[in-house]
């Protein structure tokens, strides 16, 4: 019976050196290989219209990844270069006044505007705030990003009924890459002081990694603890 306890110990430590191990390796193999999956993904868009007499490995006789990828890189830079002169800016009007009279093209290219100009625009707020709203009902609370004040038409339907709503999105757990669009009332979302990033980590983990609390915080609740 003396020896049970050693091998408990040693079970317990090569548990405890396994998921170190895990913890530190799973991390930067899930990163490496999105990675290396997004290169060869650009690779196998970008690679297939490169002239051979102009691709390196017809040369070099073996695969560089990432050339697609920096060949897209410098492609889009040289596309941006261009739309800010005056010829370029007349083709990008050019281009579009026929592509917004093309039917069905009109609508989907409108929309997908319109989306990166909201998102890559560099003063807009949308998804750089974090809150809490009431979810799926009283007493449980859900994180969500803040998107934009209602516009259009659903803000002339809310100031009818005397609200003022404000869009947001409530992604799921533990893949945030799709949700919900919900429109609340503004005084019922809790705006939090934590960053995006450390919201999609709370998220992705399911709740297991928290962001540290802001300093501010730190001090409104010993102040309020010290209250008799």
């Amino acid at each position: 019976m003396s020896g049970t306890p050693d091998r408990i110990s040693l079970a317990a430590r090569l548990r405890n050196n396994f998921l170190t191990g895990l913890i530190i390796c799973a991390p930067v193999v899930i990163t490496s290989w999105l990675i290396w999956t997004f290169i060869h993904w650009a690779d196998s868009w970008v690679k297939p219209y490169i002239p051979l007499h102009y691709n390196p490995e017809e040369y070099f006789q073996f695969a560089i990844p990432g050339l697609g990828l920096l060949i897209a890189v410098v492609f889009i830079t040289l596309i941006g270069l261009l739309g800010s002169n005056l010829f370029g800016q007349w083709v990008v009007t050019f281009t579009e006044s026929i592509l917004n009279r093309t039917p069905l093209v009109r609508p989907i290219y409108k929309g997908v505007k319109q989306i990166f100009e909201t998102v890559l625009k560099e003063n807009t707020q949308s998804f750089r705030t974090v809150g809490l709203i009431e979810f799926p009902g009283p007493g449980t609370y859900a994180l969500v990003f803040i998107s934009a004040e209602a516009k259009g038409e659903l803000a002339v339907r809310f100031n009818e009924l005397g609200q003022e709503m404000i869009a947001v999105f409530l992604p799921p757990t533990p893949v945030p890459t799709a949700g919900f669009l919900l429109f609340v009332p503004r005084e019922k979302v809790i705006i939090l002081d934590m960053s995006p990033e450390d919201a999609a980590k709370l998220l992705i983990s399911g709740g297991l990694v928290n962001p540290e609390v802001k300093d501010r915080l730190i001090g409104a609740k010993d102040e309020k603890d010290a209250k008799p």
